[in-house]
């Protein structure tokens, strides 16, 4: 979340995305006045990885500074079953501290398959 750029919401989110291998990929969203040009955390974490070479992963856990649990939107939910279908994502927000662990099978439950 450190690194996130959220302006103009203000709304700050990080992603940390850890391959089969252990290793691990940061993410912040980039947010731009044009929304429909913004970068969700998840998928800054998940194309760092993919840019370095990695096809595994086996987790990903999202926080942010919200008062509600940051959930991965749609377009995050479809391209990381792309890549993991298998992923657990872990979700949480700074204000409660709670941590919750779903499939991503749970969260897209009618992913789009070709």
């Amino acid at each position: 979340m450190r690194h996130a750029i959220p302006t103009p919401s203000g709304y700050r989110v990080g992603a940390a995305l850890r391959t089969s291998s252990g290793k691990i990929f940061r993410g912040g969203n980039i947010v731009n006045p044009s929304y429909m040009l913004t970068l969700c955390a998840e998928r800054v974490a998940l194309f760092k990885a993919l840019s370095e070479g990695e096809r595994r992963f086996s987790h990903i856990a999202v926080v942010a500074n919200g008062r509600k649990t940051p959930f991965p939107c749609g377009a995050c939910r479809q391209i990381l079953w792309e890549f993991a279908p298998q992923l657990q994502v872990v979700v949480s927000n700074d204000k409660k501290g709670h941590l919750h662990t779903w499939g991503l099978k749970d969260l897209l439950p009618h992913a789009f398959e070709v």
